[in-house]
């Protein structure tokens, strides 16, 4: 089946990029929004400030570790369903968030359901957008406006989710998620999947558990440094441990001419795998920015919702200027270049953000977002296109989970190194603000190094043609 974009009707075409951008925007919205509602939840539930980011981080984690199981399943069941049952689960899951009496149902609704949900329904998104769009700069604008929705998603969810706590509710703002999800299920029946489930094609469960337990288990290490430091090495040991297992495990289906969950051939390119690592970065930054710098106006300088989520309009408006450039930068620049650009502002934001945090007043950390989000607005969609473009179509599914997963492993990673640093909060809120956000400016710089590792312009498309072939 023709796509869109080979069809030529660019009406078709931009249709079909509407329901996907907006997929991306919302599931990236529900993982920052909860950030300006940590007081309000908390008293509600009855519960505490850090019994919400446990619920923020488990719901980036689910995210992370179902992507690449989920990812796969597009090929057996097809992306279009797999993009429609996300779609529905999410929206039970943010209806039950929004019902919740307790931190419980919250974890099950906020957590569980709508992590899983944006599990299944994002790596159709990225499958579809590569498969629609196979011309370098098509393909670029339109993970562009998908990237930028997904930048945007981020750094509104203060802003938007701040606007409706303190109109509303915090209940309203999942409510909000649940209406989105309605006119994304309109729009995307009229999507066409380019090619026809496998239904009868064999599904790795062993490798689908091994997989999802394993980084469920690192993350959860993180989490609990701020409780017991031994336990904390060993869940990360444990986690390390399954992971090597899983990987041993596909070696062997390999072996036996049978097919994993995840090919060693997508480990093969150095261009995606160092890709990949700026992926986890971007996210990590974006997300641990939005959790330490939403955490510390509001619980050390008690700041309301609503002031909290304004501040970060800056960011959402350098992301959506950086981003919605992307398709002309990337004529112009080599994506190495984008994206190691991309870093140093982001650094420079970080360090600003550092500078201010003993400052009085929230403005003074506007300059500092406003930078953020033009670095990660400029580095994102070279990112993601980087990946995609180095896998042929067949790969699709297997490639846009596991990009997926390291991305949000990124997230995860974020808000949970933020959160156990402010956990541990040796000596005071000020210094625990420091510690954190010095962690990231690091983060920041090894992302520098590593993007300058990414090959030129005409090295890059060498190894992508040789990758294919």
């Amino acid at each position: 089946m023709a796509s869109p974009a080979e069809t030529g009707s660019t009406t078709t075409a931009r249709w079909a990029l509407v329901p996907l951008a907006l997929a991306q925007f919302i599931c990236s919205f529900a993982g920052s929004n909860m950030n300006v509602m940590l007081n309000d939840m908390s008293r509600d539930l009855d519960t505490t400030v850090q019994g919400i980011q446990i619920s923020i981080t488990l719901f980036l984690l689910v995210m992370a570790a179902l992507m690449i199981p989920f990812g796969k399943l597009t090929v057996q069941l097809g992306r279009k369903f797999c993009f429609i049952l996300g779609l529905a689960v999410y929206g039970v899951g943010a209806i039950m968030s929004a019902l919740s009496p307790g931190l419980g149902i919250l974890i099950l609704g906020n957590s569980i359901l709508e992590g899983a949900g944006t599990a299944l329904l994002i790596p159709p998104v990225y499958i579809l957008v590569t498969m629609y769009w196979t011309g370098l700069a098509a393909r670029v604008r339109a993970f562009g406006i998908v990237s930028a929705a997904g930048g945007i998603g981020a750094a509104t969810g203060p802003l938007i989710g701040g606007w409706i706590t303190a109109a509303l509710s915090w209940r309203a703002a999942f409510g909000f998620q649940a209406l989105i999800i309605v006119i994304i299920l309109i729009l995307a029946l009229r999507l066409k999947d380019p090619r026809p489930p496998e239904r009868n094609r064999p599904y790795d469960i062993v490798g689908a558990i091994l997989s999802g337990l394993g980084l469920i288990v690192f993350v959860l290490g993180i989490l609990a440094a701020d409780n017991n430091l031994w336990l904390c090495i060993g869940l990360m040991l444990v986690g390390a441990g399954v992971i090597a297992l899983f990987f041993w495990w596909v070696r062997r289906l390999e072996r036996t001419g049978r097919e994993p969950l995840l090919s060693t051939s997508l480990f093969r390119s150095r261009i995606s795998n160092l890709a990949l690592v700026t992926q986890n970065f971007q996210w990590l930054l974006l997300m641990g920015t939005s959790m330490l710098v939403a955490s510390h106006l509001q619980v050390v300088r008690q700041y309301d919702a609503i002031e909290t989520g304004v501040i970060f309009s800056a960011a959402t408006f350098g992301i959506l200027v950086s981003s919605l450039s992307a398709g002309a930068l990337v004529k112009k620049f080599a994506q190495r270049s984008l994206i190691m650009v991309g870093f140093v502002v982001t650094g420079i934001g970080l360090i600003m953000l550092l500078l201010v945090g003993a400052v009085p007043g929230a403005w003074p950390f506007a300059p500092g977002l406003l930078a953020i989000g033009l670095g990660l607005g400029i580095m994102l969609t070279p990112s993601v296109n980087v990946v995609q473009s180095a896998f042929p179509e067949e790969q699709q599914g297997e490639i846009s989970g596991l990009s997926r997963s390291i991305s949000n492993l990124g997230s995860s990673f974020g808000t949970a190194i933020v959160g156990t640093v402010l956990a541990l909060n040796v000596a005071g809120p000020s210094d625990g603000y420091a510690l954190a956000m010095a962690s990231l400016v690091v983060v920041a710089v090894a992302g520098t190094i590593v993007a300058g590792f990414l090959p030129g312009r005409a090295e890059s498309a060498a190894s992508a043609d040789e990758q294919r072939r």
